[in-house]
């Protein structure tokens, strides 16, 4: 039998980044095997903060102790992370856009500076809408697998779960969540400030074209939905555009 030469066997993470297409696996943990063997993990090659805020907005069915793993790599590369208060995304967008406005005024005034938001899924949209609502307390906005293009472009057991929560909050709070007009519209505008999509083409959880538009600069990763919260790419290209000069005037609030 022949030996096979020329290219060494493919790496642990190149392996672990092409099964992430075949097997579903809604906990990251392939993601996070990959991070914590990644020199990005203990801040190597990216940018050492300057202390500015980043205020971390969870996904839909999620809350903050989804953030835990990116809230303390923020603090260790020289960030001050803030999370959002959100024990668990399912209310309507109105009610947690009040909610997101206070906790954004509040952390904005503790440090005296503009709040980069960082918003996963449905916290991108948030995080969106809150930025075009609120200009002069936003750095700038970086979303991860966020359908910014069209917010029913979604995988079958997402719209199922989508479906339930609308039907509890209509019951629980006597509000509709569809079409929740002005959300939708200030969603669909320009960007006021910096604005931008990280995504990924195997996204198990919302179509990866929804988070494309062209009014938004976009940036692909390997990997799944819920591990764009523990994925190594996506940590190197949160540190570069953290890292961008601050803004020096911003539009009127």
């Amino acid at each position: 039998m022949r030996k096979a030469h020329g290219r060494p066997p493919p790496s642990l993470a190149y392996n672990l980044r092409f099964a992430s297409v075949k097997l579903w696996d809604p906990l990251a943990f392939r993601e996070m095997s990959v991070l914590l063997r990644d020199p990005v993990f203990r801040g190597r090659g990216v940018p050492r903060g300057d202390g500015r805020p980043v205020l971390l907005i969870p996904g839909f069915l999620s809350g903050d102790w989804s953030l835990t793993v990116l809230s303390n790599w923020l603090a260790r590369i020289g960030y001050k992370p803030h999370l959002s208060g959100i024990l668990l995304n399912i209310s309507d967008s109105e009610r947690l856009l009040a909610r997101l406005r206070r906790r954004l005024l509040e952390v904005q005034a503790q440090a005296g500076a503009c709040v980069s938001i960082v918003g996963h899924s449905r916290g991108g949209l948030l995080a969106k809408v809150l930025a075009q609502r609120h200009p002069q307390s936003v750095e700038q906005v970086i979303t991860l697998g966020a359908p910014l293009a069209d917010t029913t472009d979604l995988a079958l057991m997402t719209r199922r779960a989508v479906g339930v929560v609308k039907t509890a909050s209509e019951i629980a709070y006597g509000r509709r969540w569809h079409p929740e007009g002005r959300f939708s519209h200030d969603l669909s505008l320009a960007p006021i400030v910096p604005t931008t999509s990280i995504y990924t083409r195997s996204d198990d959880v919302v179509n990866f074209r929804s988070c494309l538009r062209p009014d938004i600069p976009s940036m692909p990763v390997w990997g799944t939905h819920n591990g764009l919260l523990v994925n190594p790419e996506v940590y190197r290209l949160l540190g570069r555009l953290l890292a961008r000069p601050r803004r020096t005037t911003g539009p009127p609030d």
